[in-house]
């Protein structure tokens, strides 16, 4: 049977827990009035997740690039753990730290988007830096994480196993599994004889034990011995690399200055070209009304001599008819 859509399921994992109850129910009416029973059961049986579960699931919901990025490291480390690669496990548990802060970081931005959010003082971020820490040291428990649908916290202490039943995965059905109860130890006879031979035992696996180290020493030295040889050639490489990026930094940087001092010169020039065009603009200008003046001047000085020699005609007409 189909189960409800995962973008469905989705949208109510990422509703804040105290309005879960409700948006799971309106999808389930939803479901029931579209005349689908089937998906309403399977949505009737999704869990309230708890706020520390809940702002996980907003992490891997809105930021699943973050989640895939501790995933790998994840894997990481546990190859790192399984080589007895000591300067690679320092190095990767450093970076754990830095990842695990910047995701609880990030879940924080994420938790003040919400409006329905609890305050910051009071977001249970201790209980999502362990389900992170849990899921680096637990191939289960990430891929948990990396769904989105979490409905309790994880929590551990260094590497190793995971206390699972405190992180939970939303499915088809949620219904909690019986734990196994211990079986009762039985008396055992003959306690004497018992204890000859457990110390015997005991010698044996000491024995053991001391041949297993040794040889264990000896394959870590032999994965240290290649560690180092990888750790000298990346030195290698990355000094040369240092070395051509320091040079094509000083080239980059003569000509930048080389371009600068072209820049610096060119402004000089502009400066000096504006100035003798405002310069030349207002010499035209001057000469523009001296022009308009002069032409002014000629014209009285044309209306003058022209009313003289017409005074001068006058002059001449009258003298002629007195003789």
């Amino acid at each position: 049977m189909p189960g409800p859509p995962s973008e469905l399921v989705q949208q109510l994992y990422r509703t804040p827990p105290d309005r879960f109850v409700a948006a799971r129910d309106a999808a389930v009416a939803e479901a029931r009035r579209a005349g689908d029973p089937g998906t309403a059961r399977q949505l009737a049986r999704l869990r309230r997740p708890t706020v520390a579960a809940w702002l996980v699931n907003l992490l891997a919901i809105h930021r699943p690039e973050l989640v895939a990025d501790l995933v790998q490291l994840a894997d990481a480390l546990r190859v790192a753990q399984r080589e007895l690669r000591g300067p690679r496990l320092r190095e990767l548990s450093a970076q754990r730290r830095a990842v695990v802060g910047a995701l609880v970081a990030e879940v924080r931005k994420l938790a003040a988007a919400e409006p329905d959010a609890p305050p910051a003082g009071r977001l249970p971020l201790a209980e999502v830096e362990a389900t992170l820490n849990a899921a680096l040291s637990d191939t289960e428990v990430a891929e948990q994480v990396r769904t989105g649908r979490l409905l309790r916290s994880a929590s551990y202490a260094g590497f190793g196993e995971v206390p699972r039943p405190q992180l939970r995965l939303v499915t088809d059905d949620d219904e909690p599994e019986p734990e196994p109860r211990p079986v009762a130890q039985r008396a055992r006879p003959d306690a004497a004889s018992r204890a000859d031979a457990a110390q015997e035992r005991a010698a044996q696996a000491e024995r053991a034990a001391q041949r297993v180290a040794r040889a264990e020493r000896a394959r870590r030295r032999r994965a240290l011995d290649r560690e180092l040889d990888r750790a000298h050639t990346d030195q290698q490489r990355a000094e040369a690399e240092l070395t051509e990026a320091t040079g094509q930094e000083r080239d980059g940087a003569a000509v930048l200055d080389g371009i600068e001092t072209e820049l610096a010169e060119l402004e000089r020039r502009r400066a000096v070209a504006e100035q003798d065009l405002s310069r030349a603009r207002l010499a035209r200008r001057a000469a523009e009304r001296a022009v308009t003046v002069a032409r002014r001047r000629a014209g009285e000085v044309e209306a003058a001599v022209e009313a003289l020699a017409a005074e001068e005609g006058d002059a001449d007409a009258g003298g002629g008819a007195a003789d």
